[in-house]
């Protein structure tokens, strides 16, 4: 691994650390983190009441090219719904609902990160 690759995944991991931090003291319970398979990762699974939540977290240092969530497209939060389908079949679980949410984590040279949630964008 190169060390801009070892420095990206560094800021990805801190940004889902902060993500899952900023999402539990809001009331969520993480039920898992980073699960794969062959089609893709979900960075966060939580529970919001009866209410699965997927959530995809991008993190950036700078917003010279847009913020982090102008990065996530449709496809993204298509294959998302795919992944959900699938971490539900394969955990037996029956929620009465499941949400796909975005978190945005700015990491500025200075000062503290800001955290932008979007919730229920599919």
């Amino acid at each position: 691994m190169t060390a801009t690759a070892a420095q990206r995944n560094a800021l990805g991991a801190y940004g889902e650390t902060l993500a899952a931090r900023h999402l539990t003291r809001s009331g969520m319970v993480l039920i898992d983190r980073n699960w794969r398979c062959d089609q893709g990762e979900i960075d966060l699974i939580l529970r919001d009441g009866d209410v699965l939540v997927v959530c995809e977290v991008k993190t950036r240092t700078t917003d010279s090219y847009g913020g982090p969530l102008e990065t996530i497209s449709d496809a993204k939060v298509s294959r998302l719904r795919r992944l959900a389908a699938r971490w539900v079949a394969e955990r037996g679980v029956h929620p009465t609902d499941i949400r796909i949410d975005l978190v945005g984590v700015l990491r500025p040279r200075r000062g503290p990160a800001e955290i932008e949630h979007v919730a229920g964008v599919g």
